[in-house]
């Protein structure tokens, strides 16, 4: 009795784990099968747009904005993109990141102070002008414009990052908004580095309001910020890196007893109120050039042709990108053209949509397509390394778009389709078995496009090519019609003669 409760037992726990089993393997393809049919009604359409956006600063003055890239291994390095706009007369207050931004100035102009390997130095920059930003290197970012905005976007390499969000912020500057990083020191020891008072001291911590973007014209600003941005650039720069030194080394003692005794928070105050003589300044540290801006607009176009252009810039452009090992491109394809099927064999591409609207089109390593969705102004989006991609411009105009590449070399893009595609390379009995078709028939195929990277479409056609397809057509007309002309004028004639 007792053996055939055990096997009924065992036969019991059989049947379950079985059924279980089988369960488990039901819900697999069930979830399988659920996932196939998404991608069929296009649910999977914007996997590769990136929208995924952290307002990080918002203020009066201005915001940033970070569009979070995908983590993973499809994405081989994550990046960021960030989108910074400024008001007239602001200023991006002195900090530094955990991560390495590179600055596209996409609308506008704007002065950016940098400190860099033991220097600091400012730059004048205008709209095209890229300029790399090491991260944990101290800068601040001015919009020189008195009535327009400032747009610049930027990537965010988060490599070297904390992970403590998209992008950690320290602040040299402020106050209760943001608050300076100086504040989490004890203010006996600030007091006693800086050798000013704990009143003085509490009162210029406590002082900044207006957050990380502020308004320096008269009206708006602390007095504090537009004192210091009224500075001769010497001046400012040399109490920023004092302010900078202290930061990173706080108990350092200065090789020089008169600069020890000289310098302090007040020393900054003073000079920014215009209080404070010029600083003596005996050594010429803090003030030799940092690496220059780069402007994408001056380059000749890597590739022109009636249906648009294309830039890229790679590390022998721009050597500060060799640091940084990231690449950047800009596209303009004419309203109807395409940038042929490709694939980036090396990088990961970041794209940014600057104006214009259109479509993107993705495929799987299996061959079916990942994405086929339109884009505009603003969107963002991502192709993997090596996957097949193609953009496309609208009919109503053109399409412009600016991205990094996570590589620094230069990337030799695979073209897939046109006069230098692969497939002229290879083009041969092997090909055309592959296929299942005649060497005739694949070289029919292949031939046919005589453009190469940026192809027409049915409905791109250059302003000559209209009009000579628009003189064809009176002329096929005019000649279909000449029989019935000619016999007009018979008739006229006969009836003339009468």
């Amino acid at each position: 009795m007792g053996n055939r409760a055990t096997l009924l037992i065992l036969v019991l726990v059989f049947c379950h784990g079985l059924a279980m089993t089988l369960g488990f393997v039901e819900d697999q393809d069930w979830k399988k099968e659920r996932e196939e049919k998404e991608h069929r009604e296009g649910k999977s359409e914007h996997w590769f747009l990136l929208r995924n956006t952290k307002r990080v600063v918002q203020t009066d003055a201005g915001d940033m904005r970070v569009v979070k890239s995908v983590v993973g291994r499809i994405a081989d390095r994550p990046l960021h993109i960030g989108f910074i706009t400024m008001e007239p007369k602001s200023l991006f207050i002195p900090q530094f990141v955990d991560s390495s931004l590179i600055l596209f100035i996409h609308r506008g102009e704007a002065k950016v102070g940098l400190t860099c390997e033991d220097s600091l130095s400012e730059k004048r920059l205008k709209s095209g002008d890229v300029y790399r930003i090491p991260a944990g290197s101290t800068f601040y970012l001015v919009n020189t414009w008195k009535n327009h905005k400032l747009h610049v976007i930027c990537s965010i390499d988060p490599s070297e990052s904390l992970g403590m969000g998209v992008l950690q912020s320290f602040f040299i500057g402020g106050g209760t908004y943001p608050r300076s990083i100086l504040s989490g020191f004890d203010h006996e020891v600030l007091s006693s580095a800086f050798n000013v008072s704990k009143a003085e001291l509490r009162n210029i911590l406590t002082r900044q309001q207006e957050g990380p973007i502020v308004h320096v014209s008269d009206s708006h600003a602390p007095s504090l910020w537009t004192k210091f941005l009224q500075l001769k650039e010497k001046d400012r720069l040399y109490h920023l890196k004092k302010m900078v030194d202290f930061q990173q080394q706080p108990n350092q003692e200065e090789e020089e007893e008169e600069e020890q005794t000289n310098w302090s928070w007040r020393t900054l105050l003073n000079s920014a109120l215009g209080n404070d003589k010029k600083p003596n300044n005996k050594r010429s540290k803090g003030t030799s050039e940092s690496p220059d801006s780069y402007n994408l607009y001056n380059k000749k176009p890597d590739y022109k042709n009636a249906y648009g252009w294309s830039i890229a810039v790679d590390e022998a452009d721009y050597s500060p990108l060799e640091r940084s090992g990231i690449g950047l491109y800009l596209v303009n394809l004419t309203a109807g053209s395409m940038l042929a099927p490709h694939m980036n064999p090396r990088a990961t591409e970041y794209g940014i949509v600057l104006r214009g609207s259109g479509r993107i089109q993705i495929v799987l390593p299996n061959g079916k397509s990942a994405m086929n969705s339109k884009i505009k102004e603003g969107d963002v989006f991502f192709i993997p390394r090596y996957f097949s991609f193609c953009q496309i411009a609208s009919r109503n105009g053109p399409l412009e778009f600016f991205g990094f590449t996570t590589s620094a070399r230069r990337n030799r893009p695979q073209f897939l389709v046109g006069a230098n595609s692969v497939l002229q390379i290879i083009k041969g009995p092997e090909l055309a078995a592959s296929f299942g078709v005649s060497e005739d028939r694949i070289s029919h195929l292949l031939n046919a496009q005589h453009e190469a990277v940026i192809l027409p479409t049915r409905e791109a056609k250059t302003p000559s090519e209209k009009k000579k397809k628009h003189q064809k057509e009176e002329e096929k007309v005019k000649f279909e019609r000449l029989p019935e002309v000619i016999k007009n004028f018979g008739n006229e004639m006969i009836m003339g003669s009468y």
